[in-house]
């Protein structure tokens, strides 16, 4: 690593605050990149109070810079503003890439028309619920690798042109928590007609969450932020080439439950409604159960009742997210103006 110097191909960004626990992890995988070409690794501490900053010592070769807490999105754009090279590529501190990760994110830009790459997740941990949500990412990949373009790029592993990064003002830094940020960045840079790729080879192992509450307390927080990422690009409501179709529809699944639910209560109907609704809701989640129960007939077994309760947690989280909007919004109307004196 060569790091100051004008002459390095990529720069590696990575936000950490109190990553004592998780980054020595990050950046020892990334002593061990095998890419060809002159790369420096910034670290962007920010704001922590643990022992983060012992941990970075060990590194001399990673460019150390130090803020007060801003956020990610914050020190993200800051470790972009102090890079030199032409080539950004972003990952989180509790990601471990692989050897050829480097390699694989800075080929995209081989083609001068590419902005923007995203790589994968994987990971080795066997609890059902990390397998779930790795079956879950890598059914959405599979969907990415059909498309010549992408909208999303994710942080854990992303690379941009530096100089487009900065065109577009970086992350919004509106969004206070690692949720959403970037969706929204990618958001606007596909708006711009921008060519991103999916690039599949390009792996960082991470950890999911490995128990079923923190996972539905992750898809409520996605959901809650992604609200706030749509609203500032309303055309991205309907598609986008990360989340399948079907997963915008099973969002109905919880008050039309309710509703059905009541319709039975008050024998609405000769037929169960309920019954009629878990059926439909079934129908949308077999083509993705079906999937997984190819590679693992257990969680494509149970998979149905996990998609049910994350149906639930990201109505949850998109309802929370319109009413705070909404209320954000009123509260902003009723704000008196302030008078300018003459």
């Amino acid at each position: 690593m060569a790091p100051g110097v004008p002459s390095i191909a990529v720069s590696v960004i990575i936000p950490t605050y109190n990553g004592a626990s998780k980054i020595e992890r990050c950046l020892t995988a990334l002593r061990g990149q095998d890419f060809d070409q002159s790369f420096d690794v910034i670290v962007v501490n920010d704001g922590s109070t643990d022992g983060t900053s012992g941990v970075l010592a060990k590194y001399p070769e990673v460019r150390v810079i130090t803020q007060a807490n801003a956020g990610p999105a914050a020190a993200r754009n800051r470790g972009v503003r102090e890079a030199v090279a032409e080539i950004i590529v972003f990952t989180d501190d509790d990601c471990e890439p692989l050897p050829n990760w480097l390699t694989e994110m800075f080929k995209p830009f081989a083609d001068p028309e590419v902005v923007g790459a995203k790589g994968v997740y994987r990971t080795r941990q066997r609890e059902i619920i990390s397998r779930f949500v790795q079956a879950d990412y890598e059914d959405r990949y599979r969907l990415m690798a059909r498309q010549p373009t992408i909208d999303f790029i994710d942080t854990y592993s992303a690379a941009f042109r530096r100089a487009r990064f900065l065109e577009m003002e970086g992350y919004d830094t509106s969004f206070p928590v690692a949720c959403a940020e970037d969706v929204e960045l990618s958001y606007r840079m596909a708006g711009k007609g921008w060519r991103m790729l999916f690039v599949p080879d390009a792996i960082v192992y991470h950890l999911h969450p490995n128990t079923f509450a923190a996972y539905l307390k992750k898809k409520f927080k996605f959901a809650f932020w992604r609200v706030f990422a749509v609203k500032k690009n309303p055309s991205k409501a309907v598609n986008d080439s990360h989340t399948p179709p079907l997963m915008k529809l099973q969002l109905l699944f919880c008050p039309v439950m309710f509703l059905a639910i009541l319709g039975d209560f008050f024998h609405l109907s000769a037929t169960s409604l309920t019954l009629i609704v878990l059926l439909g809701f079934l129908l949308t989640v077999l083509p993705f159960s079906v999937r997984v129960f190819g590679k693992d007939p257990v969680l494509g077994t149970i998979s149905p009742l996990i998609l049910i309760a994350r149906s639930c947690a990201q109505f949850l989280g998109v309802f929370s997210g319109v009413s705070y909007s909404i209320l954000n919004s009123a509260i902003a109307a009723f704000q008196p103006v302030p008078v300018r004196k003459l």
